[in-house]
């Protein structure tokens, strides 16, 4: 699709105004670089910027999963689970054991600090859950 001059200032006042949305909403700055990679990839010629959009969130949440499952040593199936029934439920369970079920194993004897290791996945859990929550 080709820009007239109209076109390309309609463009920049819509990016403007979704730019102050986003800086003025403290629940949306933790999307910011989603929204906006997702702007600048827009296709003007498929017409079906919802479908593109809810694409695009599976696919970005999806390789944030992968590398935190990776970073963290997660076991891959019980993190997808959690992740699903944080989704389910509204928020990351950080009590009981659901967490412990997640974390790869430490060695008892080998200097392995499980609760330091705990504490940093579930900050972490918590930043891809306010990332992804409510945006797809």
């Amino acid at each position: 699709m080709t820009h007239t001059g109209e076109g390309h200032l309609a463009d920049k006042e819509v990016r403007i105004t979704i730019q102050k949305a986003i800086d003025s909403s403290p629940e949306l700055r933790s999307k910011k670089d989603l929204i906006e990679n997702f702007i600048n990839g827009i296709n003007d010629d498929t017409g079906d910027i919802v479908g593109e959009w809810r694409s695009y969130i599976a696919e970005e949440r999806e390789k944030a999963l992968e590398a935190l499952i990776t970073e963290e040593k997660l076991k891959d199936a019980e993190t997808r689970a959690f992740i699903e029934g944080a989704f389910r439920d509204g928020g990351i369970k950080t009590t009981g054991t659901d967490i412990d079920k997640i974390l790869p194993a430490v060695s008892r004897f080998g200097g392995g600090n499980r609760k330091e290791k705990k504490e940093t996945v579930i900050e972490k859990l918590k930043a891809f859950f306010e990332r992804f929550w409510n945006i797809g």
